[in-house]
């Protein structure tokens, strides 16, 4: 038996515990998680200097690296969003339906949990808590499998959950963490048939065609993030600028930001008199089109094909002039990756019609992007943003993470 696989066997073992652990001691573990990173949270900002020292002189992207980094205030957020799942209804025993057949067979569909969640991700350290509260929450038990660039981080994390549990009476294998960061490791998490229920990866669009591609367990896609705004002829402008500042600008290293701006051309030289200088303050790279650059001039540079299709993770914007909304449609179903579209009007009508032609997991009118986030969709913190459509779409809360079982009684009923 491989390292992994004993690590697995450990994590099935505690999955029957979890799942029949009740709310009450699921609560309680939760608490004792959220208690853990505050006391002791000068331990985890410690390693994730480390890891940041580390990740500045590799070289890494300064959004990339914002990231990586924690904080007080951060750490402040991450054990709210704990408390949050606390107070979230537990899915797990809700019967969704019961009946009785003709033959008197009671027959209803129950919650359950999933089992053991893998989640492979990359350098943002509040996964690791995030997903252990939901997965806990739900009666899930987790693997966790971070990048490189955050091992101290999680390692410090996944200790002090570990321990957390271990005082409010579960299995300290219901959260788990991969020591092991290499390649190998990832692609034999892939193949931990018999042990892992499912496969979460988070990260950028290569770490998740890679898993979707090779992955022998079941696999939920989440996070590819290429999310476009139309801004409509018949939009409010002012409004139009501040909202797409705010879904390329406010954190441009997270998923619902957006990487492409679509513009009505009857209001295009209008509209960037007023997005420029916003964008200006963070030197978003602008690479556009041929119209967007008779009117931008030298503050763009052309796009390439490639530019449409690419998800920047970074203060770079591709630029598109479209005829009408129809176009803007069309292109966002063929380029966009299912994840959060945003249409800026002030007419009903076009709006409705966006909502209805665009195909992805979240569809807004006069917001931002930004918003697609578990807790801002009142879920608490999410697992993550699914963007295929079978078992789970958009953000991914409790009830996402579990299946059902069907519960029969009878009367000594046969067929």
């Amino acid at each position: 038996m491989t390292a992994l696989q004993q690590q697995g066997a450990a994590a099935k073992a505690a999955s029957y515990t979890l799942a029949t652990a009740g709310t009450a001691k699921k609560n309680a573990a939760l608490e004792a998680i959220a208690s853990i990173l505050t006391e002791r949270q000068a331990e985890w900002l410690a390693a994730n200097a480390q890891d940041v020292a580390a990740a500045r002189e590799a070289g890494m992207r300064p959004a990339m690296l914002d990231r990586l980094t924690l904080t007080p205030e951060r750490i402040a957020g991450i054990v709210d969003g704990v408390r949050q799942v606390i107070a979230l209804p537990d899915p797990i025993g809700r019967v969704d339906k019961m009946e009785t057949r003709p033959n008197g067979l009671i027959i209803g569909r129950r919650r359950v949990p999933l089992g053991v969640i893998a989640i492979i991700f990359e350098a943002r350290p509040n996964v690791t808590v995030d997903a252990a509260a939901l997965c806990l929450k739900s009666g899930n038990v987790c693997i966790l499998r971070g990048g490189r660039e955050a091992i101290r981080s999680n390692r410090c994390a996944a200790a002090l959950m570990r321990e957390a549990l271990v005082s409010a009476g579960l299995p300290e294998d219901c959260i788990s963490l991969v020591q092991d960061t290499s390649h190998e490791t990832a692609h034999e998490l892939m193949h931990l048939d018999g042990y892992v229920d499912v496969l979460i990866p988070r990260g950028g669009a290569n770490l998740i065609r890679t898993v979707a591609k090779e992955a022998s367990v079941p696999v939920i896609r989440t996070g590819e993030g290429v999310c476009h705004i139309y801004v409509d002829d018949e939009a409010d402008l002012d409004m139009a600028a501040k909202i797409l500042f705010n879904a390329k600008c406010s954190r441009p290293s997270v998923c619902n930001a957006v990487e492409c701006v679509l513009v009505q051309k009857d209001i295009a030289k209008d509209f960037w008199a007023k997005a420029l200088p916003l964008l200006d303050e963070k030197a978003v790279e602008l690479r556009a089109d041929e119209a967007a650059l008779d009117i931008l001039g030298t503050r763009a540079r052309p796009a390439a094909e490639s530019d449409w299709d690419a998800e920047y993770d970074d203060y770079i914007l591709a630029v598109r002039t479209v005829k009408d909304m129809d176009e803007a449609v069309s292109f966002i179903n063929v380029h966009g990756t299912g994840h959060s579209e945003s249409i800026i009007t002030r007419n009903y009508f076009k709006a409705q019609r966006f909502l209805d032609a665009v195909d992805a997991a979240a569809v807004y009118v006069n917001a931002s992007t930004r918003f697609t986030d578990g807790g801002e969709f009142g879920l608490g913190a999410e697992i993550g943003i699914s963007t295929q459509k079978m078992h789970a779409r958009g953000p991914m809360g409790l009830v996402e993470l579990t299946s059902c079982k069907y519960v029969i009684y009878g009367e000594g009923q046969v067929r």
